[in-house]
């Protein structure tokens, strides 16, 4: 059950990643594989760095926590899933636009960066889903790196239509899993 719960904040968490880089294919529509390679490799390195960023504050302070740390685990993972879907259903404004600019590193950096903010919370949490914190933050990495690059080649064929729809997705996943281990919690107390 521990890996498919990993599994399953690994496709959360790169919901985001995937729906920028639909953008990104949908805006660029002579996409070059290495610049689609590039973006997959710093979205998914990103978002398994901030995790172990995140697990390792969160060992810091889990003596002092552990009493309501599920709590605190449903409140982070309800909050970021219910930022992202708030955040799928916001209009888009025609100042905002879908460009991305994947030939430029520095776009790269700030965006795998603004798409892995929500990891790093999420790490504070790995405590309570695995002891294997190195084999989760692989499989977050690997299946945003996967998701990253299907998600260009995604937004070349088909557009942007629906990149706001796979946001909310990604926070209903991570919603679920909130409610998952503060139901372990309750229950099994």
């Amino acid at each position: 059950m521990e890996v498919i719960t990993i599994i399953f904040i690994a496709v959360g968490l790169a919901m985001d990643a995937f729906a920028v880089s639909v953008a990104a294919g949908a805006a660029e529509r002579d996409l070059k594989i290495g610049h689609a390679l590039r973006l997959a490799v710093f979205f998914g390195a990103f978002q398994a760095l901030m995790p172990l960023v995140g697990w390792a504050a969160g060992m810091g302070f889990k003596d002092v926590v552990q009493a309501y740390d599920h709590w605190v685990a449903f409140g982070l993972l309800a909050a970021i899933g219910g930022k992202m879907i708030y955040e799928s259903f916001k209009l888009k404004t025609e100042d905002e636009g879908t460009s991305v600019d994947v030939s430029s590193l520095v776009v790269v950096v700030v965006l795998s960066v603004a798409t892995s903010i929500d990891a790093l919370a999420v790490g504070v949490t790995l405590t309570l889903v695995t002891d294997h914190v190195a084999a989760a933050v692989i499989v977050i990495g690997v299946i945003t790196f996967g998701l990253s690059l299907l998600g260009c080649r995604i937004g070349e064929k088909v557009g942007h239509w629906f990149e706001n729809r796979i946001e909310a997705v990604g926070g209903l996943i991570l919603i679920g899993i909130g409610v998952k281990i503060l139901a372990e919690h309750l229950i099994g107390r």
